[in-house]
């Protein structure tokens, strides 16, 4: 349904998925990958929201550190391998992919990657003060991140996202934010009360959904260990009420 499409500069130019919807768009989505970068999954989960009206826009921001989709489908399926031995083999080449991630050059670029592809959607005819953002995991912890940057978005929906913010930071964020954990996410869920005293003391509209019996990564359909479907409808629904009162209210 989609198609590739270059944004960014000469210098600091990338890749991103855009997925349009039939008619007239219902507001502006930015979707951001997890750590795998920009899979089918994600080019699957664009198509989804741009069948119920929303022009998707969806960046690759890993291809910088070499996790392409092939890469990543090989990573994936090592890690799944029933042999232990095998799942041992990877650990080596999953923390040379993603190794980058933890410096603050790759966080710097990313954001102006996303900023871009805020200034994009804004540039549609329509959309300008209608876009949100959202993500899953990585994606999810820079739509935190994205939120408290750009004051322009309207709606930030971040699926199992880490968000270590101060106050002060997350008193930038102009908009609200719905955010969704599964309750065995233990890294996630033991920071959850302080995060959410923060959101609340810095004024921002915060509201987070945990699931019980549901861990990490529960949207994601095509890992179907950790896929939990009754979550993730229910997710779906909540994630697309947000977005009507958000960008169309």
């Amino acid at each position: 349904m989609g198609n590739m499409m270059t944004l960014g500069n000469v210098e600091t130019s990338f890749q991103a998925y855009v997925s349009e919807p039939a008619g007239t768009p219902r507001g502006g989505l930015l979707l951001i990958h997890e750590i795998w970068g920009l899979v089918d999954h994600i080019k699957d989960v664009a198509d989804r929201y741009a069948a119920e009206g929303y022009l998707v826009l969806a960046p690759d921001l890993m291809a910088q550190t070499g996790m392409t989709p092939e890469v990543a489908d090989e990573v994936l399926a090592a890690l799944a391998d029933p042999d232990p031995e095998q799942r041992s083999k990877v650990q080596p080449r999953l923390r040379e992919l993603t190794s980058p991630l933890h410096s603050p050059e790759f966080a710097e670029q990313a954001v102006a990657a996303l900023r871009a592809c805020v200034n994009h959607l804004e540039g549609v005819p329509g959309l300008a003060g209608r876009v949100a953002v959202t993500g899953f995991c990585f994606g999810g912890g820079y739509s935190f991140e994205l939120a408290t940057k750009e004051p322009r978005l309207r709606a930030a929906v971040p699926f199992y996202g880490s968000a270590d913010f101060s106050e002060e930071e997350l008193g930038r964020i102009k908009c609200p934010v719905l955010a969704f954990y599964g309750d065995e996410d233990t890294p996630l869920v033991t920071k959850l009360p302080i995060l959410k005293a923060r959101m609340y003391a810095a004024g921002v509209d915060f509201e987070p959904v945990v699931y019980p019996g549901t861990g990490h990564a529960f949207f994601n359909d095509s890992t179907p260990a950790r896929y939990n479907a009754d979550a993730a409808q229910d997710a779906w629904k909540r994630t697309l009420a947000f977005l009507e009162r958000s960008l169309n209210g």
